[in-house]
């Protein structure tokens, strides 16, 4: 089965500066998020990884511009929730900026 949701957020009216859509396929979500995360959006990632039961989640973060703390504490959140079953892929932005919250070699992430 596959499934795709997508949740721009609005940003008054310009084109949104972040998306996130998800695809189920046989217990494994992807989810691939674009643009900026933060304390306005991560949420929004959150909500997006946790919308269809899943086994194995993958959280494609190779097209995020900007990660800031709030977008730190949702994916360690997500981490938290699905235990040997989240690989992040980080753009290089997302790299550096878990590298320097000392978060760069948790099993979840993933060399991209």
């Amino acid at each position: 089965m596959r499934l795709c949701h997508r949740g721009p957020v609005d940003q008054g009216g310009s084109a949104p500066v972040f998306a996130a859509t998800a695809e189920s396929d046989d217990g494994h979500l992807r989810v691939t998020v674009t643009g900026e995360v933060d304390m306005a959006t991560a949420d929004t990632m959150v909500q997006t990884a946790l919308r269809e039961p899943a086994e194995r989640i993958t959280l494609d973060l190779r097209a995020v511009t900007f990660f800031d703390s709030a977008a730190i504490h949702a994916v360690v959140r997500l981490g938290q929730r699905f235990p040997g079953a989240l690989a992040v892929l980080p753009s290089r932005q997302v790299a550096r900026v878990l590298e320097i919250a000392g978060l760069g070699d948790q099993e979840w992430l993933r060399p991209t």
